[in-house]
Parts: structure tokens; sequence; C-alpha cells
């Protein structure tokens, strides 16, 4: 099987093409070729060049790349770099993988589109209303239906993917930055987090179901979510990475409402909701169509992460 894999250099792509390199056929692309990187193939979405070639032959895409934050590097607006990148460029990717007879497309969009929250044992079902809040979003939803759209018109087969916070070796951004806070014995507020629960999904997880995307006859034109099918409150969640860690976990039993006052107070209503309130996703859909659990607990997951943290360079 020849499969074109976008964003190979990225958190979640670098563990796709480890998992498949040995099996398929697979072509890493990136945006920007790193000295590491000298295998891989050019593929920038804002720039739309060199893509007939890299997709020659390839019989499957997984679309990884996106731009998920803007910096100030920049003086166009994150709308606009956006829509350039995640909603332009994956149509025209799309466009032009059917042109050169790709058979599947899977996409990696984001559970966001759903929401950013659910209530108390009210779980996001990837047949739920969309509901998408910032610009990441609604990018992200707006490349989905235009997958969509193309595929209808080809005959393309597309596959969506809405993974909540994705966690494990390599991790990046606030994942790593926990894993550093509670390696490092630093006190917490948020032991009296107890309330709340959260769907993750362990990397390796992830990975194992777009391996089972790429081809399995069920997946053809359908959205799937995914889980490590187990929900945490946040107070739970850094008692078990500190026990992964083998530290002691040091979490202050600090009031909700503190924590909730505060981030308004510092403009950060957008934490305040990721740390006290709930974002469950359902899998069984995905169970159920596909044959497929995930291999890993979150108990493993965590634990691996953690090796991976103490072992790092």
């Amino acid at each position: 099987m020849n499969i074109l894999l976008t964003g190979a250099n990225g958190f979640i792509g670098q563990a796709i093409y480890k998992a498949l390199e040995d099996t398929c056929c697979i072509t890493p692309s990136v945006r920007k070729l790193m000295p590491k990187d000298q295998d891989f193939k050019i593929l920038d979405l804002s720039t739309r060049s060199g893509w007939d070639d890299a997709l020659v032959d390839k019989s499957v895409v997984i679309h990884c790349a996106a731009r998920a934050h803007v910096l100030n590097e920049s003086l166009e607006s994150p709308h606009l770099i956006y829509e350039k990148i995640n909603v332009e460029g994956t149509r025209e990717l799309a466009r032009h993988a059917a042109r050169n007879g790709v058979k599947r497309f899977v996409f990696l969009s984001s559970i966001n589109v759903l929401g950013k929250s659910t209530e108390l044992g009210m779980p996001f079902f990837s047949s739920g209303l969309v509901n998408a809040k910032d610009e990441f979003s609604v990018s992200k939803l707006k490349a989905e239906e235009a997958l969509k759209a193309i595929c209808a018109e080809t005959g393309m087969e597309y596959v969506i993917i809405r993974p909540p916070l994705v966690y494990g070796s390599g991790v990046k951004a606030n994942f790593l930055s926990m894993l550093k806070w509670i390696a490092r014995g630093v006190p917490l507020p948020l032991g009296a987090i107890r309330h709340n629960k959260r769907s993750l999904v362990y990397v390796e997880n992830l990975v194992d179901l777009i391996k089972v995307c790429i081809e399995h006859p069920a997946g053809a034109n359908q959205t799937f979510l995914v889980s490590d099918d187990e929900d945490v409150s946040t107070c739970e969640l850094l008692e078990r990475v500190a026990k992964a860690l083998g530290v002691k976990s040091r979490l202050l039993p600090i009031p909700p409402s503190w924590l909730g006052f505060a981030g308004k107070l510092l403009g950060k209503k957008d934490i305040e909701q990721r740390l006290c309130g709930s974002l469950q996703v359902n899998i069984e859909h995905t169970k159920n169509t596909l044959g497929w659990k995930p291999p890993y607990s979150m108990e493993q997951g965590l634990a691996r992460t953690a090796e991976w943290y103490k072992n790092r360079s």
C-alpha cells in the first residue's frame, strides 16, 4: 500500500510514520525540511507546489498537517492563516489526491468541532451537532466539509477522525508542562477538581485506529471519535501522572470556584474551562463499526509517556 503522510515531523505524524514505515510504502511530507528529514518530501499547504509529484501512485493520504497556533511571525490575521492552510490547503490537497487516483483520504480533525465542553455524563457522539467555537476549530470544520464535498463529486473515500487531547512519547505544549511541574514537585492548586470528566487518547491508540481506517471497508465515508475509553477528572489525571513518574502528588485543594474567578480576572477563561470543565467522548460508533478497541489502557499510556519523559535527553 502506497501512502502519503502530511505533517510527518509533528508529534502525531512521527508516531504514524514510525508505526507504518516497515509495513507500508509511506512517503512522509513536511512543510519545511530539517536536517534529520532528508528523506522527506516538501508539501507546503500554503504554496500548493509539488503535490502531484508527491501523490503519484498513492492509494491513501493521511492528512495530519495543520496550523494549530498562530504566533506573531505574520502580519496576516489568524483567521486568514487558518483559512489558507487548514481549509484551502486541505481542499486543494483533496482535489489533487482525487485527480491522482487516491482511493481514501484520512483526515485528522479535532473534537473541538463539536464544542469545547460537555455536561457531565453527556458525552459527544460522532453524529452530534457541530459547535465549533474558535478560529482553529472552525477551520477544521470547514476542511471536513470541503473534503466531504470533493469525495461526493469524485468517489474518493474519506475518513474523518476527531481526537480529544492526545498524549504520549514526544508530547508537547500543556501536557509536557504538566509533566515538568509534577516531576519537579511543584504544588498545583487543582486537588479539588474531582467532579469533572475528560477524555484523552494515548497517541499509540490513535495510531492504531488510523492503521485500521486506512483500509477497513466499513470506514469509508465515516466520522469517528477516539479516546482511551476511560474518562478521568483533572485531579485523578494528575495523581495518575505522578504515580507513573514515581513522585509524590502535590495537589492543593483550592475550590474550583476560586480558580474560575482567578481565570476570569487574568482573562484565561479558556484555561479555567479545560481544568475544571468536562469534555467526554463516546466511541461506541468507532468500536462497533470497525470492531476496534484501544490496544492500550490509560494506565499503560501514562506509564509509557512517563518513561519517555524520564529518559529523554
